[in-house]
């Protein structure tokens, strides 16, 4: 744990050479939705194999590079691109980044992802705003020794996913002329895709949106004390009654539509957040 926790502050001390001014907000992009920062101002960028101790993302459409920058007057570091449990990476590899903006005094985090649709209410393109998630992966970024200067051994997850950035973020996607749904995520490992049968269980657990990621940054982002969002754009939905085949290639344009709308709603909500 040292060793990971100084490999953490070797990476901090890195980048505070290269910044020239350190954010509050962090922002964390999914599959195919690194568009979402298109508003942002960069005044740097770095490739994740420039940066070290950082893992590199091996995932399609994760482009793999630390942006910084202003978003709406404010200043915003985003990562672009995540590392995912199914790519072999270690639930403290996963959180890496977190613990990076943990380590430069960051005190909010965004997390967007492209999710598969369980509420059968939703449709394709829609943005969800997660309000609790399940971790149904078996891992935990907290298990091992616990460095107390970073956290309680124990955090409390009762209001893991910020009440007032989910309100924020609901306001700004009505300010834009769209409508957003809230709802339950459900955190697996991946990489192999949902049986019919395992979404009904999702379902009868009270999941409405599943995906691979989100959940080990979250865990770290509370434990770091953070106040975390996460925005959901739902790529696809998974009737058990009426399965479709789903490929990478339609789940990466899906996202990339609805990227504007991220953009939108991080613009409104980080306008408030400051």
């Amino acid at each position: 744990m040292k060793e990971y926790w100084s490999m953490v502050m070797e990476t901090v001390a890195f980048l505070r050479e290269h910044l020239t001014t350190v954010p509050k907000v962090g922002v964390l992009t999914g599959t195919g939705l690194s568009g979402s920062m298109d508003s942002l101002l960069e005044d740097l960028s770095l490739d994740y194999s420039k940066i070290p101790n950082f893992p590199v993302s091996t995932v399609e459409s994760h482009r793999g590079r630390l942006v910084s920058g202003t978003l709406a007057g404010r200043g915003i570091l985003a990562m672009q691109g995540r590392f995912h449990l199914y790519e072999g990476y270690s639930p403290l590899e996963v959180a890496f980044p977190v613990r990076v903006m943990q380590g430069l005094g960051m005190t909010c985090l965004v997390v967007t992802n492209a999710a598969g649709g369980i509420n059968l209410d939703f449709s394709r393109g829609d943005i969800m705003v997660i309000r609790d998630h399940i971790n149904f992966t078996g891992a935990n970024p907290l298990a091992g020794p616990n460095n107390e200067a970073w956290g309680d051994r124990f955090p409390d997850m009762a209001h893991a996913w910020d009440s007032g950035l989910v309100a924020s973020a609901t306001d700004a996607a009505q300010r834009s002329g769209f409508t957003v749904r809230t709802g339950i995520y459900a955190g697996l490992s991946g990489p192999s895709l949902e049986t019919p049968a395992e979404i009904r269980f999702l379902k009868l657990a009270g999941c409405d949106a599943v995906g691979f990621s989100t959940v080990m940054e979250n865990i770290a982002g509370v434990h770091a004390g953070m106040k975390v969002l996460g925005l959901s754009v739902i790529t696809n939905i998974n009737n058990p009654d009426a399965p479709e085949k789903i490929s990478v290639e339609a789940v990466i344009e899906t996202a990339e539509k609805a990227a504007p709308k991220l953009d939108a709603i991080l613009r409104g909500v980080v306008q408030r957040l400051i």
